[in-house]
Order: C-alpha cells, then structure tokens, then sequence
C-alpha cells in the first residue's frame, strides 16, 4: 500500500426488533454478514470491536483502511446490504487519511502501526479539532509544543498511536486512534498530556468511543443471544 491511506471508523446500531426473529433467521443473517466481510478482505483492511453496553449509540465498530476511498464506500454498501446488515444503522462515521507528520520525521514503533500486527485488546478513537490560533502560529513554536507532547506519549510503550488526517475530507479534522492491553496506562497518558501545553489548543475531542477487540461472529453472536 501507498503512505496515504484512507481510514475509516464505522459504529453501526442494531436495531433491537431484530432479536424478535426465530433463531434460524438471526443465525442465518449472522452468516451472511461474516460472509460478506471475508469478501471485502482484499479491498479493507478491516478489524471489528465491540461497544456493547459501552456506547448508547451503536454496539459494532469497524476499523478499516483501504488505498481508495471507493472501496470503504462500496465495501460499507455490502455490509448494509448482507443480512444483519440490513438491521444495522450506522451511528457514527469518521474519514481521514494517514500521511507523514509534519513534526515526526522518523515514526517510532508507537505511531501509525495500528494495522500491523496482532491487535490489542482496545481501541479507543475521537475525532479532534485545534483551534485557528494554533495553526498561526509559528512552525518552530508548534514544533517545541509537540515535542513535549510527544515525550509524554514515549513513557506509555504500551499504547501505540495513529492519526489520521480528516480537515478537507470531513467534519473533524483529525481522527485520534490509540490501541492498548492496558487501559489504567492509557488513562494515565490522557491525564499527562492534559498538562501539556499542547492541551491549549484543543477545541473538541470528543465523542470518545472505547471497544473491545472481538471476531466479528463473535460480536454478532453476543448481540444474537444465541449459544455457540
């Protein structure tokens, strides 16, 4: 794949009438979803999450990435279009694209390293917006903020990063994507960097959507009530 990539977070909603169906059509609507999203495969990259119980909004969160923003939109088709999906609302959407950071010449092992590799057991994802006043400033002072942003982010080994880069492509213009076994140690390292300076500039990072790391059939099955 190229260095640009486009991300995309997806949480989508079930509707609840859908576990008033017989075993049989919840059990085959499942199938069909998983099917649909093995064949999505060699188009997206593609990691499924639980957010059951942990968002009102939507119980599925689909990390994905693709080198062409047509295929996150025609592979989304697909998923609504198999089965459960036909039961499913998306709730929240967030687009972005990986590039090189302007303030990291050399990207450690922490950053933009989502997509290699075994998952971790969370994923946690906000969108961000700076303020104007942060982008007039000069380079070499948001350069020196960075870097004590950063340092903070090295003491977490723990925790890798991704950001990707929404202004122009989307409401937000960041999506912020951290990924940990260990969520104590996140919450230390978001509790640090609010005492950085670099916190000044920050407008909205929010809604901040917690999952966890699951197969995808395993989700369905969970949200189906039926025993595996």
């Amino acid at each position: 794949m190229s260095d640009e990539r486009f991300v995309h977070a997806w949480l989508l909603r079930l509707d609840s009438a859908w576990r008033r169906r017989s075993l049989d059509e919840r059990q085959a609507d499942m199938d069909a979803f998983c099917a649909a999203s093995e064949r999505i495969s060699q188009g997206v990259l593609q990691r499924s999450y639980s957010t059951i119980g942990l968002r009102t909004e939507g119980e599925v969160l689909l990390w994905r990435m693709a080198e062409r923003m047509e295929d996150v939109e025609e592979t989304a088709a697909h998923l609504l279009s198999a089965g459960i999906g036909k039961w499913m609302t998306p709730a929240l959407s967030m687009l972005g694209l990986t590039r090189p950071s302007q303030y990291v010449r050399r990207p450690t092992s922490q950053e933009q390293n989502l997509f290699g590799g075994a998952a971790s057991r969370y994923l946690v994802i906000y969108p961000f917006v700076k303020s104007v006043d942060w982008y007039l400033s000069p380079a070499a002072d948001r350069q020196e903020v960075m870097k004590g942003h950063m340092r903070v982010g090295h003491r977490y080994p723990q925790v890798r990063q991704l950001l990707a880069y929404s202004f122009g492509l989307d409401d937000q213009e960041f999506i912020v994507a951290y990924e940990t076994d260990d969520l104590i140690a996140f919450q230390d390292l978001v509790r640090e960097l609010r005492e950085t300076e670099s916190r000044r500039a920050t407008i909205r990072d929010t809604p901040i959507v917690t999952a966890i790391y699951r197969p995808l059939g395993e989700i369905l099955q969970l949200l189906s009530g039926v025993e595996q």
